[in-house]
């Protein structure tokens, strides 16, 4: 465990950059919606019960679990130390609190909530120093790392379906920019092989209990586009066929717009397609001639392409989430 005192100092400067994108976000949430009301739908949560879950989430795993520094041999379900805000695990458990219920929670107010995240996180760091100083396993702290990662990005995509001004913080959102497509769509051939799906659940190594449960599977050879599909080869694809556009697209007289956070801007033609259904995937797929590629493909590609181009955008797959 010798590299413990290492993995902890990144990890709690990440915990803090992470925190401070988080207030980023609240701040300019609070400026764009100050009323935090948001309507009641199943792609939403209330900003507050989101913000709440994600202080509650960290000292579920770190301040209140007895068992932090077991990491992965952690029991989910030990009993628990009681939590500083009163009835906590019945507002903001979101394995046992239903989406559609939480708007007629009465949840503490945004002051509160700032006090707890606040409080919550030097409780965390304090842990961290001494997990590291003790050699524990640290995968308890990665997990609320990632954790709160993507509830930033819940956050502005929540924001942009609500078509909210978002400012400068809308920025968090682009820190890292996709490389410059080629000017040709490029393709490779991806060998057929056996694909080791999933992970064995290691210490010292960030996994998801959904990525568990390793198994193989056989994958037959394929050919791949190295890139996403571009908003110019999606949109060559509109104008030939009439299919629509999705609603935070325009076009006027040879001119294409997107609408971002509140604000109408030119769309860059080279960047990843985005807003697409999985019908509008599929559509584009069979007037280009192509495939969605399975699940186990679009991996094989991933890990053995070094030009192959992810995490730019969500991508759709052929394959259902087993």
């Amino acid at each position: 465990m010798s590299g413990v005192p290492q993995q902890a100092d990144a990890l709690a400067a990440a915990l803090q950059q992470s925190r401070a994108r988080t207030l980023a976000l609240m701040d300019a949430w609070c400026h764009a919606l100050p009323s935090l009301s948001v309507p009641e739908r199943a792609s939403l949560n209330l900003p507050l019960w989101e913000w709440g879950h994600v202080g509650w989430f960290q000292t579920w795993w770190i301040g209140r679990n007895p068992q932090r520094g077991l990491g992965l041999r952690c029991s989910p379900d030990h009993p628990r130390t009681p939590s500083a805000v009163a009835g906590a695990d019945a507002l903001y458990d979101s394995s046992t609190v239903a989406p559609a219920s939480r708007w007629s929670l009465a949840l503490p107010g945004l002051h509160a909530v700032r006090a707890e995240l606040a409080r919550g996180l030097a409780q965390t760091l304090d842990l961290l120093e001494q997990a590291a100083q003790r050699g524990h396993d640290l995968y308890c702290w990665q997990l609320v790392l990632v954790h709160e990662d993507m509830h930033q990005e819940a956050a502005l995509y929540m924001a942009q379906a609500l078509d909210l001004p978002m400012g400068t913080a809308a920025d968090v959102e682009r820190e890292v920019q996709p490389p410059p497509p080629s000017p040709r769509r490029r393709r490779a051939s991806v060998a057929a092989q056996t694909l080791h799906m999933g992970q064995e659940a290691v210490a010292g190594r960030l996994c998801f209990d959904n990525e568990c449960g390793p198994h193989e599977r056989g994958v037959p050879a394929v050919e791949i586009d190295l890139q996403p599909v571009s908003w110019g080869e999606y949109l060559d694809f509109v104008q030939a066929t009439g299919h629509r556009v999705p609603s935070v697209v325009q076009g006027q007289g040879g001119r294409w717009r997107m609408r971002h956070f509140g604000q109408w801007r030119d769309l860059d033609l080279s960047e990843p397609a985005s807003y697409l259904s999985a019908a509008d995937a599929q559509a584009w797929c069979d007037w280009a001639g192509r495939a969605l590629p399975t699940e186990a493909q679009w991996e094989c590609a991933a890990l053995g392409l070094p030009d192959f181009q992810w995490g730019w955008v969500w991508e759709w797959t052929a394959s259902t989430f087993e």
